[in-house]
């Protein structure tokens, strides 16, 4: 069960049942719908039941939580609905919100077992889009996060910080608690076998993929790229962002009056196969995450598609970000978007240090953060949830 985003669009939610589909489970998800794809209400696809319900995207607090409540209500519908036909044994939640306890409750007296998948730390989350740890909607999603811990009989974590956390915060046995990185799956994330032109006119491409909010540091981005075109008077260069998000008319207006628009491109959301093409054309591709104590902790899927494409990667020296991408990018200053365009710069300008931190990064994709390694965790979280049902 995923609220953020629609299945298929949400690729380790599909990696995910994918995975356990082959590893004999019978899967279903229910998530909710999205716009012009994935729109139908039911669906059968690849042997997986789709059930998705209808969204409302939100983005001030008060929105927020009329959101999760209108969720709430779908996902509990379609529950019953799911649970009436298969009687399944294990209720995976992704979040966020941290609010499909409340549905693992309701199912424990028939012997469900509950997973919490932690896509986002809620607490952190919260502060990142409204700059505060004050307040009854952040006491709540402390709360709520804390719940999320204390019914999950095993938990998923993307990355080692959030498997800290989880014993750290939500007093969990690490034995229960795997990691379950966000890796691209090899054998269906790779360059077009017909590859296409460069259609922006420009010698080189620096790619954003990914999700835009308020968090995700797509303003920085664009003070980077208006130094670089103005500043630097660089005219060789083209900026696609690719991607659906809440700030895409937020970002169109600071694009028209910074007169960028010749020098970025904003897709909107485009399909996993369109995502392979636009990396195909890049030269490097740029996290522009701001260091705070949400991103600090994130793995960001972005850093791993770059890395897999053989791209070299700038981001802000974030604790995660680092771990992620090691000796395959350009550190810029936290939160620093000069900086963040100096790094972006000396990677324009070297063609021999973008195929060295690029190759890296192939490498390293290639030797351990793929979807192959990362699947086989997934699968002893679940038999670990089964075991503790028999127990």
């Amino acid at each position: 069960m995923v609220e953020n985003l629609p299945v298929p669009l949400d690729r380790r939610v599909w990696k995910e049942a994918c995975a356990l589909r082959d590893a004999g489970y019978r899967v279903s998800v229910i998530c909710p719908k999205g716009t012009g794809v994935c729109a139908a209400g039911y669906e059968v696809r690849d042997g997986i039941e789709i059930h998705r319900h209808r969204a409302w995207e939100a983005s001030t607090a008060f929105g927020y939580l009329l959101e999760y409540s209108i969720a709430l209500i779908a996902e509990v519908l379609l529950t019953l609905k799911v649970f009436a036909r298969t009687r399944f044994r294990i209720l995976q939640a992704c979040n966020p919100p941290d609010t499909i306890f409340l549905i693992a409750l309701l199912l424990k007296p028939f012997g469900v077992r509950f997973i919490f998948d932690q896509h986002d730390l809620g607490p952190e989350l919260f502060e990142a889009k409204f700059g505060k740890r004050t307040g009854l909607l952040y006491k709540f999603a402390r709360f709520a996060e804390l719940c999320s811990f204390r019914v999950a009989s095993t938990c998923i974590a993307t990355n080692d910080s959030f498997k800290e956390i989880a014993v750290a915060r939500g007093k969990k046995d690490p034995e229960r608690v795997f990691v379950v990185r966000n890796c691209p799956d090899l054998k269906t994330f790779r360059r077009p076998a017909l590859p296409t032109a460069n259609k922006f006119g420009k010698s080189l491409v620096v790619a954003y993929v990914g999700f835009m909010g308020s968090q995700d540091g797509v303003d920085l981005l664009l003070e980077s790229i208006e130094h670089i075109v103005k500043r630097e008077n660089r005219q060789d260069t083209h900026f696609v962002l690719v991607g659906g998000g809440t700030v895409l008319s937020e970002l169109q207006t600071i694009i028209a009056r910074k007169n960028l628009e010749a020098y970025v491109t904003l897709t909107g959301q485009v399909s996993h196969d369109e995502v392979a093409t636009y990396l195909s054309n890049a030269d490097l591709g740029v996290a522009p995450d701001p260091k705070n104590a949400l991103n600090d902790h994130s793995s960001m899927i972005k850093i791993f598609e770059y890395m897999a494409f053989g791209l070299p990667v700038v981001l802000f020296d974030l604790k995660e970000g680092r771990r992620t991408a090691d000796s395959a990018a350009l550190y810029a200053v936290p939160n620093d978007p000069i900086d963040f365009a100096n790094q972006i710069t000396k990677l324009l300008n070297c063609k021999q240090l973008r195929e060295e931190l690029g190759a890296n990064g192939r490498r390293r994709i290639e030797e351990k953060l793929n979807w192959e390694v990362e699947k086989v965790s997934l699968i002893r979280a679940y038999d670990t949830a089964l075991q503790a049902g028999q127990a």
